[in-house]
């Protein structure tokens, strides 16, 4: 649904001293109108890591995608947002007020936090019976369904500690499992959202890099050179963090 918008390439080449963010290489500066040459190592192209993952290509995984629409087209940092878990082919098992879904499309533009390490392969063994059995328990029904304390969060999070017990492991809260594992995901998608969106606009984005590797802006005003209609976009996109189910 979503693979061509997420499939452009967002490119980082390095000229007259700024960071200049692109759909693919330009072929002149924007700010000198030179032709962009890799003279040296540190100026050639690289391509901006893309966060954001075809859920339904990703085993044994926690996905978090907008309720309604996509990150990168509709999203505007106040939305809802809403989770599931995958089993070993992809389909993705989510609880909303029509009780436990199993999508096998929609979660094409997902941020995605792998659940298994590879060679756990006797709990992937058991991972599809583990969450089809959970998921059909009186719990997940849908008239016990609660926008705020009983929701898509909610299902995910308990099925993660449900196989942690498993395990002999300790549980997970929400706040913790948020923030190791969600929120740098998330601060990730926002830069990434707001840069996509002010390339989209203004076809490229200029920003000061004076650290070798730097990452992608965060969207502050004064570090924007030209894009400044992205500013408020990146602002906007700064915290992604409502667990809110409306389906």
């Amino acid at each position: 649904m979503h693979g061509a918008e997420a499939g452009r390439a967002l490119i980082k080449v390095s000229h007259c001293g700024k960071c200049i963010y692109s759909f693919g290489v330009p072929r002149r500066c924007p700010l000198c109108l030179q032709d962009v040459g890799s003279r040296k190592l540190e100026e050639a192209p690289v391509r901006v890591s893309n966060p954001f993952t075809d859920g339904h290509r990703e085993k044994c995984s926690f996905l978090l995608r907008p309720t309604r629409g996509s990150f990168l087209r509709e999203y505007d940092g106040r939305s809802d947002l809403h989770v599931g878990v995958t089993n070993t082919n992809g389909v993705v098992y989510n609880y909303s007020l029509h009780g436990v879904q199993r999508d096998e499309a929609g979660w094409e533009q997902s941020l995605a936090v792998p659940l298994l390490q590879p060679n756990m392969f006797g709990l992937m063994d058991q991972w599809d019976k583990y969450l089809e059995d959970f998921s059909t328990s009186g719990a997940w029904l849908p008239h016990r369904y609660d926008e705020e304390q009983h929701n898509c969060y909610s299902y995910a999070l308990t099925f993660i500690n449900c196989v942690l017990a498993t395990e002999g492991r300790q549980p997970l809260d929400k706040s913790g499992f948020t923030e190791k594992y969600v929120l740098p995901r998330t601060r990730l998608a926002s830069k990434y959202i707001a840069l996509h969106r002010a390339i989209a606009e203004r076809g490229f984005c200029v920003v000061d890099c004076p650290d070798r590797g730097a990452s992608p802006p965060a969207g502050d005003a004064e570090h924007w050179v030209h894009g400044q209609g992205a500013t408020s976009s990146a602002q906007e996109h700064g915290s992604l963090h409502a667990f809110n189910c409306d389906e």
